[in-house]
């Protein structure tokens, strides 16, 4: 078996949701991805800068559900990757000025990054890259990513007013 194709990525995530207006009030209203379709009150689908959608959120098979428990098999968290710091700390300003708390927030060396969940209890990772240059390495030059706390009122001072 030979490596994957380097050009592959993500194309886009597809949620299940309960609730399609309170959903998007969370990723447009709060995060701000731009609606780019509807299918009534059964489907949107979300981009950032045009794209056809990033994110697709459905109410086909979970009208009214509930979230999976936290120890069930299924989707950890979407990691959405912001384009540089500022951006990342414009993010953390909508989530506090719209009251969401944060699971967590890390320093992995490589990257920052903001854990929450959307209103159906899906883990979602708010991020950005560090320049690959500036990647942490071990003694033998393989990545040696971190796990530290991020410093998220220095982060939130960074977001424009």
């Amino acid at each position: 078996m030979g490596s994957i194709d380097p050009r592959v990525d993500i194309g886009h995530v597809h949620l299940k949701v309960a609730d399609l207006e309170r959903s998007l009030g969370f990723w447009h209203g709060v995060l701000g991805f731009a609606i780019m379709q509807r299918m009534g009150d059964s489907a949107a689908f979300l981009s950032a800068g045009g794209y056809h959608h990033h994110l697709g959120l459905n109410t086909w098979h979970s009208q009214g559900g509930t979230a999976p428990p936290r120890n069930s098999t299924g989707l950890y968290h979407v990691a959405i990757r912001y384009p540089d710091r500022p951006a990342l700390a414009d993010a953390l300003r909508r989530l506090a000025n719209a009251g969401i708390a944060l699971d967590g927030a890390s320093d992995h060396g490589v990257s920052e990054a903001l854990y929450l969940r959307d209103p159906d209890g899906n883990g979602v990772e708010l991020y950005r890259d560090r320049p690959e240059s500036e990647w942490p390495r071990s003694v033998d030059g393989s990545l040696a990513m971190t796990l530290h706390p991020l410093d998220v009122q220095a982060l939130l001072a960074e977001a424009s007013p």
